[in-house]
């Protein structure tokens, strides 16, 4: 399983969020049968969900992240729960491109940089919370960064990584994300500067055997910090019959009715899982009894 953990400043001015995803995003690819480059690029997206999630306060919140850049890899989600637990989907899973002009997978040709990244909150209201910022990089981490300060005016520093293997397993994959609070002093963000300045990539650290905790406080390196609280974190779909009863009968009655006439099983596929769910002719009929009463 993966892990999340989170520690703040003893003067409460900063907050860091750590995360080892390797496991999370090796089930990813696993599931979707990603190329290298859709692994790195839903792999980020993913991580910075996680962590984003576990920030969230409510016991049944959710954040779904959305990005189309219109690169080749096409939509790429990523949905997790306020623990931190995520699941993702990219629309083309395999993508072939060469690598960029530093040698490593070109995450931002994947994804392109002609579009926006979509942050929507679920947080229990009547309506959820949606943030919109143009895509500034393609390579997520710093898009990230970027929604924190344009969207949420919360100045905020995001590193994310995902080191896939020859035979296109995830070696590393993990990320961290400070943010500084109302009321930083200069002292703090001079020494937070200093530390991101010489850290390590996250893969690096993470494949040299450091844990969420290490990484965490290298990124808050010569300040003192105090441990809130971990988590083990997976990857999880909520997927079941009868959530998608309920997105079939939200298609309306005359999709329903359609589906009726053809007098054949209908087979619903979940782009988080793959797991498929097969509706018979009857069954299809009581949706639309159920839709009508």
């Amino acid at each position: 399983m993966g892990k999340i953990v989170r520690y703040i400043t003893q003067d409460g001015s900063a907050f860091v969020i750590a995360a080892d995803t390797t496991d999370v995003v090796s089930k990813a690819e696993q599931i979707h049968k990603t190329s290298a480059v859709t692994t790195a690029a839903l792999g980020r997206l993913m991580t910075a969900c996680s962590m984003m999630g576990d920030m969230l306060k409510g016991k049944d919140d959710s954040i779904t992240l959305r990005m189309n850049g219109e690169g080749p890899a096409g939509t790429l989600i990523a949905v997790s729960d306020s623990q931190g637990n995520t699941r993702g989907y990219v629309q083309n899973p395999v993508v072939e491109i060469p690598l960029n002009e530093k040698g490593k997978l070109d995450v931002k040709g994947a994804v392109g940089t002609n579009g926006f990244l979509y942050v929507m909150k679920d947080m229990g209201m009547n309506e959820p919370y949606v943030g919109q910022t143009e895509i500034v990089s393609g390579e997520i981490a710093e898009d990230i960064t970027n929604y924190f300060a344009v969207s949420e005016q919360t100045p905020s520093v995001c590193a994310l990584g995902v080191l896939v293997d020859k035979d296109l397993s995830v070696k590393a994959a993990g990320g961290f994300i400070i943010q500084l609070l109302p009321g930083c002093p200069e002292e703090v963000i001079e020494k937070i500067e200093k530390s991101i300045s010489k850290i390590d990539s996250v893969t690096n650290m993470l494949s040299q055997g450091m844990t969420p905790d290490d990484i965490a406080k290298i990124a808050l390196d010569g300040i003192e910090i105090d441990k809130l609280d971990e988590s083990e974190i997976e990857y999880r779909c909520n997927c079941s019959k009868q959530r998608v009863e309920t997105a079939l009968i939200s298609t309306g009655i005359e999709s329903l009715k359609e589906m009726a006439e053809e007098n054949k099983d209908i087979t619903v596929e979940c782009h988080f899982c793959d797991k498929t769910y097969v509706f018979t002719p009857k069954e299809i009929e009581k949706l639309i009894e159920q839709t009508l009463n």
